[in-house]
């Protein structure tokens, strides 16, 4: 039985929005656009968004390892680039980052199409 793209790696379709809203936050909180955080934002965001919606076509391992390992940089970054201040941002980039390292692993663990690939039947 097949399964629908609305329940099948549904996880891609939230972490490709979580990419979009972490391209468009700089410009949500008021970063100029060559700073910094703004930078990290759009490049970790444009990396996420195009990963999901990759996988969405067609599910990798590695498209998702490296989507868990932006994630995990997106949850950090808010105390490597200089943010912590600024405590909505901050709280976006680490809720956007964990969410991502949570929903790229549940994805690995519960896509059978991952598991294939790991069996190396695929």
């Amino acid at each position: 039985m097949a399964m629908h793209l609305s329940t099948r790696r549904w996880q891609d379709q939230v972490i490709l929005l979580l990419g979009v809203w972490l391209f468009v936050s700089p410009w949500v909180f008021g970063y100029p656009s060559d700073s910094t955080p703004a930078i990290n934002a759009y490049t970790a965001g444009v990396i996420m968004a195009a990963l999901a919606a990759f996988d969405l076509y067609k599910t990798y391992a590695w498209a998702v390892f490296l989507n868990i390992i932006v994630g995990a940089w997106v949850a950090v970054s808010p105390w490597l680039v200089d943010v912590m201040p600024d405590q909505a941002m901050s709280a976006s980039m680490l809720l956007v980052g964990l969410a991502t390292v949570v929903l790229g692993m549940w994805e690995l663990r519960t896509d059978p199409e991952l598991h294939q690939q790991w069996a190396g039947t695929s």
